[in-house]
C-alpha cells in the first residue's frame, strides 16, 4: 500500500513528464497550476466584509477524526473480485486542458487535511474539470467548512447572480452541517437558474439535505456521486465508483443492473413484494436516510406523488435504521410512492438483545406496514464502487429474468463525454 507521503514524493518526481501534446513546455504540476487550481481570488470578490473578516481567522484543522462521509467498510466479495490492485494504476496517464466549469460547494464538515484536498484538486483539473473556487477547501469555522453564511454563499451566489452557474458543483465532503443552511438559499431561483444552465449538483451522505431541498423547493435534480474530499483525494481512489462517476455525468440513458441483495442485507431477496413486481416509472429521490428522516415534515422533504424513494445509510443499528424509518411512515413520507430502493446500509453490527434482529427483519417489518414493494441492493452508499445516479430524475425500475432488476434513467443533464479524462481523478499527478 503506498503512503501519502511517498504518493506526493513520487508525484513530485515525474516533473519531467508533460501534461498533454498542446503543453508539452510545462510539467504537469505546472500544467494544473498555470490553468487557475489555485486561483482564489474569485472567492474573495464574491463574499461579503463579514465573511472576508471570518476568512482570515481560519484555523487548520489537521486531525485524523472520522464521519459518515469515510468510514471505512469491508468489501463484499463480489467487491473484493472486482477490486483493482495498485499495480496496475496508470499513474503517468497524461492530462487534458481542464474545460468543464466546475465549482465547489462546502456545506457540511471542514475537509481536516490539506494535502488531501490539494491532491484532489489537481486530479479533477487532469481529468478536465477547472475548478474556480478551490480556496473554500480551507475554510473552517468550529468544525465546519466555514461559517453558515460561508457555506451558504457557495450556493446562493449563484441564485442572486453574482456568480455564474457552472457546469458542476461538487460537495467537498460530507458529515454534518448541511441543514444549518436550508433557510438561507433561495431553492427555487437556485433549482431555475441551473435548469437554463443545465448545471449538476454532485455529492451524497450529508449533501441528501442539500439535494432534498434543490428538488423539493427548485424542482431540480442532482447527482447521487463521491465527492472532492471523500473520494478523489484518496491515496487511491476507487477506480470503479470513479468511472460510474464519469459514466453518470455523460450518459443521458443510464442504467443500472442489480443482481442481489447483498449490499442492503443478505438475508433479503432482492425484490420483496406481495405479487408479481411490475415495470414502474416514476421520479427517483431520497438518499442518506439519516438526513431524510431529519427533514421529516418540513418544506425540505420533497412530496412527490407516484415516487420511488431510495435510502442508504452506515454505522447505524438495526433498531435506530427502523426508528428512522417509523419517522417516515408516520410522517406520511411513504403515502403515494411506488416503490422502496435500499442501497447499502453498511456497518449495522449486530443488536445486543437479540442477534435475530436484523436489517432484513427491519425491512420486512416496514414492507409490511407499507405494503410497498421493496428493491434492495443498489450499489451506492457509504462503500467503494460505488455507481453514481441521478436523484430527482425519472427512473424505470423492471424485474429481470434472474431475480435481480434494471434502473434506467432519463430527464438530467449531462456532460459531453469526450470532455473527461477519467483515469485523471486516480492517477498520481
Amino acid at each position: 500500500m503506498v503512503s501519502k507521503s511517498e504518493l506526493l514524493k513520487n508525484a513530485k518526481s515525474k516533473d519531467a513528464h508533460t501534461a498533454n501534446d498542446t503543453t508539452s513546455g510545462l510539467n504537469r504540476r505546472q500544467f494544473l497550476r498555470q490553468v487557475g487550481i489555485s486561483a482564489g481570488a474569485g472567492l474573495l470578490a464574491t463574499q461579503s466584509m463579514t465573511q472576508a473578516l471570518a476568512a482570515n481567522v481560519i484555523q487548520q484543522d489537521k486531525s485524523t477524526q472520522l464521519t459518515k462521509d469515510d468510514l471505512p467498510t469491508a468489501l463484499t466479495s463480489q467487491e473484493a473480485a472486482q477490486n483493482v490492485s495498485p499495480e496496475i494504476l496508470q499513474p503517468n496517464t497524461r492530462c487534458i486542458t481542464p474545460n468543464i466549469e466546475t465549482r465547489l460547494f462546502a456545506s457540511s464538515n471542514v475537509g481536516g487535511s490539506d494535502e488531501r484536498n490539494e491532491l484532489a484538486l489537481d486530479r479533477l483539473a487532469c481529468a478536465g474539470f477547472k475548478v474556480d473556487n478551490p480556496a473554500i477547501t480551507k475554510r473552517q469555522y468550529l468544525r465546519f467548512a466555514g461559517t453558515d453564511s460561508q457555506r451558504a454563499s457557495d450556493l446562493q451566489n449563484i441564485a442572486t447572480g453574482a456568480i455564474t452557474a457552472p457546469k458542476l458543483l461538487l460537495g467537498v465532503r460530507g458529515g454534518y452541517g448541511a441543514v444549518r443552511l436550508l433557510p438561507m438559499v433561495d431553492w427555487s431561483t437556485l433549482g431555475r437558474i441551473m435548469k437554463e444552465r443545465g448545471s449538476i449538483l454532485a455529492g451524497f451522505s450529508d449533501v441528501t439535505a442539500i439535494q432534498c431541498a434543490l428538488l423539493a423547493k427548485g424542482g431540480m435534480s442532482s447527482l447521487a456521486a463521491p465527492m472532492l474530499y471523500s473520494e478523489f483525494g484518496k491515496n487511491k481512489p476507487d477506480q470503479v465508483s470513479c468511472r460510474q462517476f464519469a459514466e453518470a455525468l455523460t450518459n443521458p440513458n443510464l442504467a443500472i443492473n442489480i443482481q442481489d441483495a447483498s449490499l442492503t442485507s443478505p438475508n433479503l431477496p432482492s425484490i420483496l413484494a406481495t405479487s408479481e413486481p411490475k415495470t414502474l416509472t416514476g421520479t427517483i429521490w431520497g438518499g442518506n436516510l439519516s438526513v431524510v428522516s431529519a427533514l421529516a415534515g418540513s418544506d425540505y422533504l420533497p412530496r412527490i406523488d407516484g415516487g420511488i424513494v431510495f435510502l442508504e445509510d452506515v454505522g447505524e443499528q438495526a433498531y435506530r435504521i427502523e426508528r428512522m424509518l417509523y419517522d417516515l411512515y408516520l410522517a406520511g413520507v411513504f403515502k403515494n410512492q411506488q416503490a422502496i430502493v435500499f442501497g447499502a446500509l453498511s456497518g449495522s453490527g449486530e443488536d445486543s438483545y437479540d442477534k435475530r434482529y436484523d436489517v432484513a427483519t427491519v425491512i420486512r417489518q416496514l414492507h409490511k406496514l407499507t405494503g410497498l414493494p421493496i428493491y434492495s441492493g443498489m450499489h451506492f452508499g457509504h462503500i467503494g464502487q460505488k455507481h453514481s445516479f441521478p436523484l430527482g430524475a425519472t427512473c424505470q425500475l423492471s424485474a429481470n429474468t434472474v431475480g435481480g432488476y434494471q434502473l434506467a434513467f432519463s430527464d438530467y443533464p449531462t456532460i459531453e463525454s469526450d470532455a473527461i479524462h477519467v483515469e485523471g481523478l486516480w492517477q498520481s499527478v
